[in-house]
């Protein structure tokens, strides 16, 4: 048999086996690099998730220490929604609450009717953010939260006070909304108008509105009303739906009930 080598350059076999010899030492490349970067891959991710809520709470600096900030200032518990009560059984550091969501031995179908954040299944657990004060007391309570927008699931921290109806910031991190329309729920002018905000009404039902356009400063609700965004109504629409739904008894309600009896 003729060797590969003795071929002609222009024959079929050794076109052939080049390709395909190419594609085995490709392939090995990239198996081994993916291999190699995972381990650095998980740990960016973890950093980021940590600096994002750390920027939900207002604690985060440009070229600060995140992991430093967050050992000192951050308590993470896993809550059993349906209860609101915390549990043991996860490892708060190393639990995934997206893959929990789609684990069907820990998460459930949402109702169709209370699906307003059209999420189609919630995860049964949930980890929460304790942020504590210099002095050890309660000082933000960081949720995450996620929904779909017009195009994509939109995923959040929403930081509340401790008195648990008041938001201390909110903060987006993923989705895949149109830049300069509903990707503007990354700009921080808008994100600054939640601050302040009241999420519940008087019975403690979830009572937070994003306005088609300006809220009117006459407005009787104003304290539960945020500004649209221009062009992007069903974006903003869907950051409102996510999150009555995350507040209600569906998703943080029962945790946030029980944090306002223990204070």
């Amino acid at each position: 048999m003729v060797g590969i080598a003795h071929m002609p350059n222009d024959s079929v076999q050794k076109t052939l086996f080049v390709a395909l010899a190419l594609c085995l030492v490709c392939s090995i490349v990239v198996a081994g690099a993916a291999v190699i970067l995972k381990p650095l891959q998980t740990e960016n991710r973890a950093l980021n998730r940590k600096a994002n809520i750390l920027q939900a709470a207002g604690l985060y600096e440009e070229g600060g220490d995140v992991e430093a900030i967050f050992a000192d200032r951050v308590d993470t518990r896993i809550v059993e929604l349906s209860s609101g009560e915390y549990t043991d059984r996860f490892d708060p550091e190393a639990y995934d609450l997206r893959k929990a969501s789609k684990d069907p031995d820990l998460s459930e179908q949402v109702p169709p009717d209370l699906d307003v954040a059209n999420i189609k299944r919630k995860a049964e657990y949930a980890p929460v953010f304790l942020i504590q004060s210099p002095s050890g007391e309660l000082d933000t309570i960081i949720l995450p939260v996620h929904g779909y927008g017009l195009w994509s699931t939109l995923y959040g921290f929403l930081a509340l006070e401790p008195d648990t109806k008041t938001v201390a910031g909110l903060k987006f991190y993923e989705h895949a909304e149109t830049p300069g329309l509903g990707g503007e729920i990354d700009n921080q002018d808008w994100l600054d108008t939640w601050r302040g905000k009241i999420v519940y009404d008087t019975e403690w039902q979830p009572d937070i509105i994003v306005a088609k356009g300006k809220v009117d400063a006459a407005a009787p609700d104003i304290d539960h009303m945020v500004d649209g965004l221009a062009g992007a109504s069903l974006t903003a629409r869907g950051v409102m739906y996510l999150l009555q739904f995350w507040l209600s008894d569906q998703g943080f309600g029962p945790y946030l009930a029980r944090m306002r009896e223990s204070t």
